[in-house]
């Protein structure tokens, strides 16, 4: 199973759906701030004004080792502007056929991906030194779902495509894929995957009912006005608000699952003379056991993210009703607790579906009379 994915993990990332673009006159190479000139930087509060003059000496390619002059654009937007400091490391844009010599390059943000590799890399070493193949066949999946959504999911909603449609699919593939890894093909697999398509199924129709009742219109998700503006003006953002629900919330669906099936697999292994009813009922007390700390699992994952939100209408004295009658605070809302509820539901679900299909033995177990 660990090499079927290290190959599907090959075949994706050949994969190419992305819509077809110019190519960007020029290149971006790495560079070292040799010094700083803050002269024309205006400090208005707590933002910044105006530009930044570097002196930078390229670390690769063709003008390795030699010096230019690059400038930082501030404009006020403490999200979006950054600040160099002599010693940092930062992309600069250089244009093709022309000398660089001629002109101002642009530095365009601190360059990060070292120290992203780095940090993946001392993840990936956790991972394995720790589960050992286990932990192996868990990086590869990890690596998986990061292909599945960067070069299926995002690529097919962006041509248009149904997003309730790509990532319920895109989630279905995620669960049949890791959950298959990790249970093997066998009868706790197949309760497990079976368990979290209908969590993941409920959740996706809550969604769809109460994202309208709701009145949300998916423009509370960051840069989805921008992404329309950057003529994907036919996309439907509701149905990929929608998608972000029950895609988000599959991860603790799928944990959860297999944590019920795992539990009746080793029970009706033990004690193989059970009945459906009893085996069920142990599967039901396994999942009450699992669901208070995930769903509080998610409420603090979704609430992590928006903590300055929810500051910002505290030190305002914002009133409960119009707290809860916010865009974005109803959006969360909806979201945090539908995943939840999608989490609820698996439970029984998992333990009803692991009955039959665990159940082997052929007569029903003895009582005491």
């Amino acid at each position: 199973m660990a090499l079927t994915m290290l190959v599907l993990c090959l075949i994706i990332y050949k994969i190419d759906l992305y819509p077809k673009k110019d190519p960007e006159p020029g290149r971006k190479v790495l560079a070292r701030v040799l010094s700083v000139d803050n002269s024309n930087l205006q400090s208005t509060g707590l933002v910044q004004r105006g530009e930044q003059n570097l002196k930078v000496e390229i670390l690769g390619g063709r003008w390795k080792g030699e010096h230019f002059s690059a400038v930082n654009v501030l404009r006020a937007q403490m999200e979006l502007d950054k600040t160099f400091a002599p010693g940092d490391k930062v992309l600069v844009a250089i244009l093709d056929d022309v000398d660089p010599h001629t002109y101002t390059l642009n530095a365009q943000d601190h360059y990060r991906i070292g120290y992203t590799v780095l940090l993946f890399s001392l993840f990936a070493l956790l991972l394995i030194v720790f589960g050992q193949f286990v932990g192996f066949t868990s990086l590869l999946s990890f690596v998986f779902s990061c292909l599945v959504i960067w070069k299926l999911l995002i690529p097919l909603c962006l041509k248009g495509y149904s997003a309730l449609l790509v990532s319920f699919t895109v989630v279905s593939l995620l669960c049949a894929v890791i959950i298959f890894l990790v249970a093997g093909l066998n009868r706790k697999g197949l309760t497990a995957f079976a368990g979290s398509i209908a969590g993941v199924l409920v959740s996706s129709v809550m969604a769809f009912v109460f994202t309208r009742l709701f009145k949300i219109n998916g423009a509370v998700m960051p840069y989805s006005q921008v992404l329309l503006y950057s003529g994907y003006e036919f996309l439907n953002i509701a149905e990929i608000y929608i998608g972000a629900i029950f895609l988000s919330s599959s991860g603790a669906v799928m944990d959860l699952a297999m944590d019920v099936a795992a539990g009746m697999e080793e029970v009706i292994l033990r004690q193989p003379k059970l009945s459906r009813l009893q085996l069920l009922q142990s599967g039901i007390r396994m999942g009450r056991s699992v669901v208070g700390t995930m769903t509080t699992t998610l409420l603090l994952a979704y609430s992590g993210g928006y903590l300055t939100l929810m500051m910002t209408f505290a030190a305002q004295g914002t009133s409960p009703v119009d707290f809860i009658n916010n865009p974005y605070v109803a959006s969360e809302t909806v979201k945090t607790i539908i995943g939840s509820f999608g989490l609820v539901v698996v439970a029984p679900f998992t333990a009803a579906l692991g009955a039959i299909i665990l159940h082997k033995h052929a007569e029903p177990a003895k009582t005491d009379p």
